[in-house]
């Protein structure tokens, strides 16, 4: 049907017109290569490993921006960690991104990275901090989560967690011993902090409301298979 029939029988202007035609079929050839869940049938993420850790990373000090024209996912990271920063930076770019850039702060660095398609990995995005807002896993990011639960994990405690040596004093004697602490206001990614665990049979205690301590050795062995110290 010729261009100028499609917009008169539909009662729309060219412009509408041509952007839902056009734009489609440009939107289309990036969609194949590099959008898993627009593509049709949607697809499960190309790397799991690299997404679960990314996903821990964006529910710990991680923030979309979609008012830009070109989402915008920022990740915040310590600036004593190079190891972490650079960790954080693969997995953007083999999420999808083309490269990850940087905006040095007080004591941090954003990684940061544009693409159409964040908002399609993270649909947990939204308006507010995240305490404020539920947080609920669809369920292709649960088949990830359950696959690779170490590595997500491994996103959760690199950015709210921390492992330290934890000093306590019994009977005039001092102990020291490794400890792993979480600390996230919301109740929703503490629960999928505490799952998580409890499939890889890790121990936790819930200190107060917001903070989870894993302390005791084995459970505290078993975690540095996945997380260890930050570096």
């Amino acid at each position: 049907m010729p261009f100028t029939e499609i917009h008169r029988r539909l009662g729309l202007s060219r412009n509408t017109v041509a952007r839902w035609l056009y734009n489609r079929r440009a939107a289309h050839v990036k969609i194949d290569n590099r959008c898993p869940r627009c593509d049709r049938p949607p697809r499960t993420v190309d790397d799991p490993r690299a997404y679960a850790y990314l996903l821990g990373q964006y529910l710990g000090d991680g923030h979309l921006l979609t008012t830009q024209r070109v989402p915008l996912l920022t990740v915040t990271c310590d600036m004593r960690y190079p190891g972490l920063i650079h960790e954080v930076s693969h997995a953007i770019e083999t999420c999808g991104a083309r490269t990850a850039g940087y905006q040095e702060r007080v004591g941090c660095i954003s990684v940061r990275a544009h693409w159409n398609h964040w908002p399609c990995l993270f649909p947990q995005h939204g308006p507010g901090a995240k305490h404020l807002r539920k947080i609920v896993l669809a369920d292709w990011q649960q088949e990830v989560v359950a696959a690779e639960p170490g590595r997500f994990l491994r996103g959760l405690f690199h950015s709210d967690g921390s492992r330290f040596a934890n000093r306590v004093v019994r009977n005039g004697k001092s102990y020291t011993y490794p400890r792993y602490t979480f600390v996230n206001e919301s109740t929703d990614i503490m629960l999928l902090c505490r799952r998580s665990l409890d499939v890889l049979e890790i121990s936790w205690r819930m200190c107060r409301p917001n903070m989870l301590s894993v302390a005791r050795r084995e459970a505290v062995d078993r975690l540095d298979e996945f997380v260890g110290p930050k570096w």
